[in-house]
């Protein structure tokens, strides 16, 4: 894989740091179809703005009218300029809230526009736009990386943006971006990946008179490192389906998931050497097979086969019926609240995640003179943030945002609260130049970093890390037990989930 950094070497890197709801208007103004034209126009003059939405009735954008239609509009009839409805543009260009900046301006430059509609998860308007709000950024080709996905054919187009990555990532640390929001970027490309081989498998079958359009409603779900926003460069599938078929539609279902995980493969996102895909039968149901499957785990909790199931609850929609994604959600996370037996066991995979050190405090190292800082450092603080929110109902996702969670529901201390945050921020960082530094050396990027390019003060901080970490194994444990003497406590509000673009 090419890891030259030079055509990135001098990004800008504010649009892979933020988010489009940093910059968007909101919420948005809207005008009604039937409204003179006229109307449209005094109301951007008063308001000051370039565009109006037009709703339908589940608040989603419709169309979008804008200063240059209000202009051609007057122009061709100054006296009667018509309606709001025959000057729109419709179906309206969108971009979800939150997505990377990067996405609003590579879709901008595809498209030759000048606004976005802004939705959220559900396809809501909740904002506009502009190049207005963009002119202080840099664009590039750089730049359309993410909108390239979007109008990728082939499993070769993915796979020119994936090649991007260890660039992407190295250009992004090197403008002092953190590994926490490299990570976030490198999910959000891989979810895109994933969104593209989906739309792509179902256009393909739609095309198949032997297939056909999709049978029912279904959503397509990113699991794991993915859905919390935590990828780095060595990653693999996890994804599953929920749909609202019947029996006799599982045959579409199934070949739906082969095919879209084979072009991911293809594309640079190897198989899940546990079979946590799609493609796989016990990764793909209806709702109420995902109740029983997820009644099963409950119901029968077995360490061996739960080192795979936790990563379900880190679950993002990526495609499809987000409604149906957001039950599916909401049920496990209830489910797991309430199952004490379930989350003990959820907890107890912790206590075989020792921290790489031994005696006096040293690294302990593997034949090859490094250590796995996934195993004894970034696997146990996420599983342990996973394990506590679920106990409490926390419907964060990122690990991050669960511990924030958990600070601000009282379960952490402000003190153990900094530690976590701090050291998983380190562990990601070291993991993530230990990866780039090895695919520019030929070697495939893992998780097993070499201690010794760690000036002093990083290897006593990374030791700091891990220790705090591994102090997170006590907290688990206590939690849990305070838990089994008590009766479940009702669920707290829900805290924003991991995003997604």
């Amino acid at each position: 894989m090419d890891t030259d950094t030079r055509p990135l070497a001098r990004i800008d890197s504010f649009p892979y740091r933020h988010r489009v709801a940093d910059l968007m208007s909101s919420p948005p103004l809207t005008v009604d179809p039937a409204a003179p034209a006229t109307e449209a126009a005094r109301l951007m003059l008063a308001r000051r703005v370039s565009s109006l939405l037009v709703l339908d009735g589940d608040g989603r954008p419709a169309g979008i009218v804008t200063e240059r239609d209000m202009l051609r509009a007057l122009c061709a009839c100054p006296a009667d300029p018509g309606r709001v409805a025959d000057l729109m543009t419709s179906p309206v260009a969108f971009v979800r809230a939150d997505a990377f900046v990067y996405m609003a301006l590579g879709r901008m430059a595809r498209l030759g526009l000048r606004h976005l509609a802004v939705i959220d998860g559900m396809g809501r308007a909740v904002g506009v736009i502009s190049a207005r709000d963009l002119l202080r950024l840099r664009s590039g080709q750089s730049l359309q990386l993410g909108d390239r996905l979007r109008t990728a054919e082939t499993a070769a187009d993915l796979a020119t943006v994936r090649a991007e990555l260890p660039a992407l990532a190295a250009a992004l640390l090197a403008e002092a971006v953190e590994a926490r929001e490299v990570a976030a970027v490198i999910s959000a490309v891989y979810r895109d990946m994933t969104r593209r081989a989906a739309q792509l498998a179902e256009a393909a079958l739609a095309a198949d008179p032997a297939w056909g359009p999709p049978p029912a409603p279904y959503a397509v779900l990113v699991l794991g490192s993915g859905g919390r926003g935590e990828s780095l460069l060595a990653p693999d599938q996890d994804n599953a389906l929920v749909h609202r078929g019947g029996a006799g539609d599982a045959p579409w279902f199934a070949e739906l998931g082969r095919r879209m995980t084979d072009l991911l493969d293809a594309a640079g996102l190897p198989y899940c050497p546990g079979g946590v895909m799609a493609s796989q039968p016990d990764w793909r149901h209806d709702l109420d097979g995902w109740r029983q499957r997820i009644g099963g785990w409950i119901g029968h909790p077995e360490p061996d086969s739960l080192l795979m199931v936790d990563i379900f609850y880190d679950l993002q929609p990526v495609f499809g019926d987000a409604e149906l994604a957001a039950t599916l959600q909401a049920e496990a996370l209830e489910a797991a609240r309430r199952a004490r037996g379930f989350l003990a066991v959820l907890g107890a995979q912790l206590e075989a995640l020792n921290p790489p050190l031994g005696l006096f405090g040293r690294f302990r190292l593997d034949a090859e003179g490094r250590l796995d800082l996934k195993l004894g450092g970034l696997l146990p603080v996420v599983q342990g943030a996973r394990v506590m929110a679920l106990q409490h109902g926390l419907a964060a996702t990122a690990t991050r945002d669960r511990l924030d969670a958990l600070a601000a529901a009282g379960v952490l201390t402000g003190r153990d609260h900094a530690a976590l945050t701090a050291g998983h921020a380190l562990l990601l960082d070291v993991v993530l130049r230990q990866q780039i530094d090895d695919l520019r050396g030929g070697r495939a990027a893992g998780t097993r970093v070499d201690p010794r390019r760690f000036p002093p003060e990083v290897a006593a901080r990374v030791k700091d890390a891990v220790r705090a970490v591994d102090a997170l194994r006590m907290l688990v444990r206590d939690g849990l037990q305070r838990a089994a003497v008590s009766p479940p406590s009702p669920p707290r509000p829900a805290a924003p989930a991991s995003p997604s673009s």
